[in-house]
């Protein structure tokens, strides 16, 4: 496996042109800011705050301006630090992406190089927010910890992430700084918060849908944050994703730019970009009125959500058309700007949903004006640690179509219950 990885991520032209950087150890205890501390290198310009001051602007989203300050929207600064974090990311894996495809890896049992993207995108993250916004202490709720890359036989994996992870900031050129193996196990830990009720917190899924990404598919970069317990901003950065609307079945369109980054602030609207930066454009759910004219969403592996259940939802309801089967969280954006109707998904029994695999979706949806639930029609409560307590599963649609969709959910899990189990 390690060999694998090592011809995968075998250090690119790129590193050889440029001498690599002396590696500081990241993060430094800062007991004062309760938040992680950077060090810069001694050859770069002086620094206007002690210790872990970013160099310059970042290239495509600008987090400098304070949140609240006069004229400005709310969570501002933290919206721009999220674009420019999981932006950086998706960089790191869009790479190690073409590289899985050029190595025709996805048909092997061998997942490391997801493994590798997976904390390489969240230490990219934690960076890019700990830079970024200055202010206040820094809570992140993730999926990564760095338990089994601190063990001896995942030498040479971690080796790969540093690798990777330092290239992409050399290329990025926004932070003047490279990450020891330490710094890298420190910042994964970053991830480590446990949410809650109280105070603020990052909520990220560093890759959502690494079947997709395997094969060459859907995947998305989500990140989200919680303050007093409520989702108030959410970025899904989609590498794969049309930045115009899907067109088809499968998920792809005919327009020719890739790679959409959907975000959206409470009480202000969902925006759709590209991920270099354009400019954002405002973004609605479809307003269609009758089940028939109808298409929905759903996983595309039948592991994660209960195809036949879906089905028999989609018949109640009267949709006609197939349902349209995607990876990750991109379903998500794809509703928000009315590419489909209806997202259901129905994880079979015994599965808990974890908040980072909703959160950004959830206010992506709803500020583009659309409604998401679980199967009782309940609010998704974010409020409650790392898990979400929902019944059965999650729907979302525009408020049109809510209430019967709601009835014929209802309706199908009922007749789901009482079906006789096969012997």
């Amino acid at each position: 496996m390690a060999s694998r990885v090592g011809l995968l991520l075998a250090p690119s032209s790129s590193l050889a042109r440029n001498p690599p950087r002396a590696r500081l150890p990241y993060p430094l205890p800062s007991h004062h800011l309760g938040r992680p501390t950077y060090r810069r290198f001694a050859s770069s310009a002086p620094l206007r705050s002690p210790l872990w001051w970013p160099r310059q602007a970042p290239p495509l989203f600008s987090a400098r301006a304070m949140s609240g300050s006069a004229g400005s929207p709310p969570y501002a600064a933290e919206l721009a630090a999220a674009k420019k974090a999981v932006a950086l990311a998706a960089r790191l894996c869009q790479t190690v992406q073409q590289e899985i495809l050029q190595s025709d890896i996805q048909s092997k049992a061998d997942k490391s190089p997801v493994t590798v993207a997976d904390y390489g995108s969240q230490v990219l993250v934690s960076l890019a927010l700990n830079m970024e916004v200055t202010s206040g202490s820094f809570s992140m709720v993730a999926e990564e910890d760095s338990e089994d890359l601190r063990k001896d036989s995942a030498e040479e994996i971690l080796e790969h992430i540093t690798d990777l992870v330092n290239e992409t900031l050399a290329e990025d050129g926004s932070y003047n700084i490279t990450l020891s193996k330490e710094g890298i196990l420190s910042a994964i830990d970053t991830g480590k918060s446990e949410g809650g009720p109280s105070g603020r917190h990052w909520v990220l899924d560093p890759i959502d849908g690494t079947k997709g990404f395997l094969r060459g598919g859907q995947y998305a970069i989500a990140l989200a944050l919680l303050d007093e317990g409520k989702v108030v901003l959410g970025v899904l950065g989609c590498p794969n994703l049309p930045l115009a609307s899907i067109s088809n079945l499968n998920g792809s369109s005919c327009g020719d730019q890739m790679g959409a980054l959907f975000s959206a602030t409470v009480g202000c609207g969902a925006e759709v970009e590209s991920l270099e930066g354009s400019p954002p454009q405002k973004i609605s759910v479809c307003t269609i009125d009758n089940p028939v004219n109808a298409s929905f969403f759903e996983s595309y592996e039948g592991a994660h959500t209960m195809h036949d259940l879906t089905g028999s939802i989609a018949e109640k309801l009267g949709v006609q058309a197939p349902p349209v089967r995607i990876d990750s969280q991109a379903k998500y954006g794809a509703l928000a700007r009315g590419d489909g109707a209806i997202y259901l998904r129905f994880p079979h029994k015994g599965y808990k949903e974890k908040i980072w695999d909703h959160a950004a979706g959830a206010i992506v949806v709803t500020e583009a004006g659309g409604v998401v639930t679980d199967a009782s029609g309940n609010d998704l409560d974010f409020s409650k640690g790392r898990f979400l307590d929902v019944d059965t599963g999650i729907i979302a649609t525009n408020k049109q179509l809510m209430p019967s969709l709601l009835k014929s959910v209802q309706e199908a899990i009922k007749e789901k219950s009482q079906a006789p189990s096969p012997l």
